[in-house]
């Protein structure tokens, strides 16, 4: 296009594709579609009608809801407090796993002996829903925060395995080679030229999956372990709908601090 016709305010023409270029993606909005099809029974996606019949019950739920009892606030709060904490240690402790292991699964630092069994395994716990491995713990250490904790810590160890070897994946590789230059061996290699150029990213992933975990550590009450999860589920059950919404309330307040705090630091990293 000249320059001549950019200046009369012209609009090149977009890329033209042919048909075989746009096979494939054709194809996989075709598969998408079809699946959502399949999808539309079993989901009972034909009773959304419901949401407009049934609102009267919706409104008077939620006009329970709307008149919150902070009667015992300082218990809510003790409890988020607690809830907190769980998420805190799960994934501290989670960091700590996920380092050697999100090393073991990158291609460019680990052979393909140590790294497609490290990335099965990885696969493997991250598979294993929440409660599942809290009632695995829990039979261990028994009813409380501890083994929402360790469950927290393998389910997001796993998780940020896959994200750190990602990471690795996609550094630059010519401060490594400069550090092989020097003579260094392959320890040196991970630490002098790999873990400077994840460090960001890692905290920010780390970051990230710890305010995740602020929401699953209230799931993980249901089985007993601890935190405000707990209160909250047996509130539920009394039908005590008035403290029901202050605790949740008091969730959304705190989870919505640290998403901001988490943002915050996020931001100041990359």
């Amino acid at each position: 296009m000249s320059s001549t016709a950019l200046s009369a305010g012209e609009i090149p023409p977009p890329p033209h594709r042919s048909l075989l270029q746009r096979a494939p993606d054709t194809l996989v909005w075709g598969v998408v579609i079809v699946l959502l099809l399949v999808a539309y029974k079993p989901v009972e996606m034909s009773h959304v009608t419901k949401l407009f019949t049934n609102s009267q019950n919706m409104r008077e739920y939620g006009a329970e809801l709307l008149k919150p009892d902070f009667t015992d606030w300082r218990l809510y709060v003790e409890m988020m407090w607690l809830t907190v904490q769980i998420a805190m240690w799960g994934t501290f402790l989670a960091v700590i796993l996920a380092v050697p292991f999100g090393l073991a699964c990158a291609k460019n630092v680990s052979p393909a002996w140590v790294q497609q069994p490290m990335r099965l395994l990885m696969n493997l716990l991250r598979s294993i829903p929440d409660l599942v491995l809290g009632t695995l713990f829990l039979v261990a250490v028994g009813l409380g925060p501890l083994g929402g904790v360790m469950a927290l810590a393998v389910n997001t160890g796993a998780v940020l395995a896959k994200l750190f070897s990602e990471a690795v994946e996609s550094i630059d590789r010519g401060p490594v080679e400069g550090v092989r230059a020097t003579g260094a061996n392959r320890l040196h290699e991970v630490v002098w030229g790999v873990i400077p150029q994840v460090a960001p990213h890692w905290t920010s992933y780390a970051l990230y999956r710890f305010e995740s975990n602020s929401r699953s550590a209230t799931v993980l009450g249901l089985i007993g372990a601890g935190g405000i999860g707990q209160l909250l589920f047996e509130t539920m059950n009394a039908f005590d709908y008035h403290k029901l919404s202050a605790i949740v309330i008091v969730i959304i307040v705190a989870v919505t601090l640290i998403d901001l705090l988490s943002q915050a630091m996020r931001g100041r990293l990359l």
